[in-house]
This record gives structure tokens, sequence and C-alpha cells, in this order.
């Protein structure tokens, strides 16, 4: 009973006090679902009775924390994570960015140390990336974002992009899709900041021709800005790096990251035909790595690359990204030729409007791959039906925890996939 009573029997009631006044009803109430029924229902009956109102507008219903096997932890299974070892181990930002990334609304959150050490990596990109941006800001820097219609096409797509993680992570945000933004905030910071930004504008960066002098100022007020809007938006989810972060660059007039202006965001920072070239660009590059992937053709190998099309945009692309293309996907050579005739040992991959060609003679033993495949063809189909075999099995699939034979379906359609990619790599050779 005591319980049912806590919205408003803390605040000072019956006393009409100006803490009940100010705090009831509040916003949110985040609860598990277990107790539902025992104590939000009864806090909704109590408010109604004696204060004429609901005591909060929304009821976040949160995961349960399970084991990695699926199971509710406890003493007697002797299967329960402490946070603190955790939070010593890994630190506290990886550990409640892991919480929040896995807390999907409607399911529980399987916990394992793999997926903690996991965003403790992703803690450490964060710094690398802090580290390199401060390392080549230089002295003389100050904060001024530039004209953005004289940025390079680049720097426009990380502003847009930037832009369009601050429009998704506030939306889900306010939906209570805490596991939507989290997952926003990893996508935005590895994948698009990390791995593709700072690595194009190196090149800029790094160039000692006073000519680039204009670029590189740009360059690096891109950085600055993309960075601490980054740092903001990431401040909820890991709060320590992020504040240390925010004392290192924040200027002298601004206040702590906690209390400082949340990103907003703002139609003037909308560039889709720079996305459009980015995106188009990027797929090339994927394109290019997926072929020597498959193909195996070793790291230090140079390839040519052959682009076979008359789309203006693609064409435009290649051209002015030539540099790009051949630091980025590992190739010696670019060249377009709508009337290209490949070669029949040449690997190839296609988009919308282009057809991309790397010849492989040279770059690898085509005898010997195709040994490689083969064999490892062999041992994928023998694993498959092993799986298959279990699942097959009415005996395993009645008795077997359904967790387990989760695992098992995922490796049954892992194998299959991996033996469809292997097979295409082995008809190509062929």
């Amino acid at each position: 009973f005591s319980s049912a009573l806590w919205p408003f029997s803390t605040m000072g009631w019956p006393d009409s006090t100006p803490e009940l006044k100010k705090y009831y009803p509040t916003s949110v109430l985040v609860t598990g679902f277990d107790i539902i029924f025992f104590w939000v229902a009864r806090m909704i009956m109590t408010g109604v009775k004696f204060m004429d109102d609901i005591p909060f507008k929304d009821v976040y219903i949160h995961a349960l924390v399970r084991d990695e096997h699926g199971q509710k932890m406890s003493k007697s299974k002797g299967n329960v994570i402490d946070p603190l070892i955790m939070i010593e181990s890994y630190g506290t930002d990886a550990f409640r960015f892991t919480l929040a990334a896995f807390a999907a609304q409607g399911r529980d959150i399987i916990l394992s140390e793999k997926r903690i050490e996991g965003y403790r990596s992703f803690c450490n990109k964060i710094w690398n990336a802090t580290r390199f941006i401060l390392m080549n800001l230089g002295e003389d820097f100050k904060p001024a974002m530039p004209d953005t219609s004289k940025l390079e096409v680049f720097d426009r797509w990380m502003l847009h992009t930037a832009n369009m993680a601050v429009k998704n992570v506030n939306a889900a945000l306010e939906e209570y899709r805490f596991n939507e933004a989290a997952n926003l905030m990893y996508e935005f910071w590895w994948n698009e900041f990390c791995d593709w930004y700072l690595e194009l504008v190196k090149q800029r960066i790094y160039s000692k021709d006073p000519a680039s002098g204009d670029s590189s100022d740009a360059a690096k007020q891109v950085l600055y800005h993309v960075l601490k809007t980054g740092l903001k938006l990431l401040h909820p989810f890991m709060p320590f790096i992020t504040e240390e972060i925010w004392s290192i660059i924040k200027t002298d007039v601004e206040t702590d990251i906690m209390v400082s202006q949340w990103p907003e965001y703002s139609s003037s920072m909308v560039f889709a035909d720079e996305s459009l070239y980015a995106e188009t660009f990027k797929e090339i590059i994927y394109k290019i790595r997926n072929i020597r992937g498959e193909m195996n053709i070793p790291p230090d190998k140079k390839a040519a690359v052959v682009f076979k099309t008359v789309n203006p945009l693609m064409i435009k692309i290649i051209n002015t990204e030539s540099v790009h293309i051949q630091a980025l996907a590992k190739v010696e050579s670019v060249a377009i030729d709508a009337d290209y005739t490949p070669e029949k040992t040449d690997a190839s991959a296609v988009m919308t409007d282009l057809e991309i060609f790397l010849p492989l003679k040279g770059l690898i033993d085509t005898d010997k791959e195709k040994a490689r495949l083969e064999k490892e063809i062999g041992k994928i189909i023998q694993e498959l039906q092993r799986v298959e075999g279990k699942l097959n099995n009415e005996s395993f699939t009645g008795k077997a925890p359904a967790d387990v034979i989760e695992k098992e379906r995922a490796k049954q359609k892992e194998y299959r996939d991996m033996l469809e990619k292997l097979q295409e790599s082995l008809s190509k050779l062929n």
C-alpha cells in the first residue's frame, strides 16, 4: 500500500507543498514488466483517488537483463553478472552503452562480456578519433564554421550526415527507443565519421602545399564541429568519456557538456546532392573491396580497375575521386571504358548504371585459389549437414531450450550464406 502512494507521499502529501505542485504529475515512470499490476496499476489507482489525476503520463517498460544463454540471473544458478566487476574491467561508459544498445522494447537483454568488450572498443575508437583531430588542428586553430557553399563535397556530406543523425536520434529518444538512438550513434561515429570522413580528409590535413590551405582549414572546422555534435548526442549514453573530451576541446566561454545546448536538426544543413554523391562513392569502394575479399586478393597486391558506364554522375565521381579510389580500394589504376569487353578471368560487380571489373591475371594463382575454395566449400557443407541433422532431429528440437535451437538456426543461416558466397566465387574462377 505504501509503495502505491509513492508518487505523492514523498512530496509532502497530504499537505499541498511546493514540491507536490511542481512534481505531480511527473512525465514518465521507468519500470519492468513484472510489477506492472502490483505497483504501476496501484499508483495510478491511488493517484486518481487522492490527487484526482494520474501520477505519470508515460510508462516505459524496460527489458530484463538475462545471461548469455537467455536465462534469468539468480544467485542459485550462479549466472549473475556483477555490474561493478564489469565496470572495473571494461569501464562505466562501455557497460552503460551495452545496456542501452540492447534495450529494445519487448525484448530482454541477453548480456555477455563479449558484447561489453565490443563497446569498450567503441570507446577506444572515440578516443583515437579525438586524438587524431586534436593533433592536427594546430595551435592557431580558432573554431569558426566556414561558409558551407565554399566547402568540398565530402565536407557538406559529413555535415548533412551529422544533421540527419541529430534528427534521427532525437526522434528515437522522444519515443523512448533508446536502443535505436544508441545504435544510430554507433553507426554515425564508427562508420560515417571515423571510417569514412577521417580517412577522406587526411590528405587535405597532411598537405604542406600552401595552395591547399583553405581546403585544409575547412576540413579542420568540419572535423571540430562534427566532433562536438557527436559528443553531445553521445553524452546521455557515455557521460564520462564525453565529459572528459569536452573539457579538452571546448572554448573558454562554453559551459560543461551536460548543460550545453542540445543539438537540433537544421534545414540549412541538408545537402541531398552531396549525400547521393558520397553514398555512391562509398558503394563503389565497397564493391571493389568485396571483390578483393571474395577473390582472396592479398592486401599488398595492387589491382587495376575498369569502370564501364555512360552515366554522367558515375563518370564525374570516378574522375574526381580517382585518388581516393586508389587509396581506399587499394588499386593502382582507374579507367573508364564504356565499350570494355571483359576477359574470362576478370572479377566483376554491378551497380545501377555501372559495371566494375578487376582483371585477376597476375594477382592470384587461379588453380591454387580454386583448390582452396573447393576445400573450404567441403568444410562448410559438412558443418551445414551437421547443423541440419540436429534441426531435423525431433528429439533435439523437442527437448533443447529455445535459445539453443535458435543458435543452431543462426548457424544454419550463416553456413548457407557462406556456402553461397564461396560457390559464387568458384563459379567466377571457372
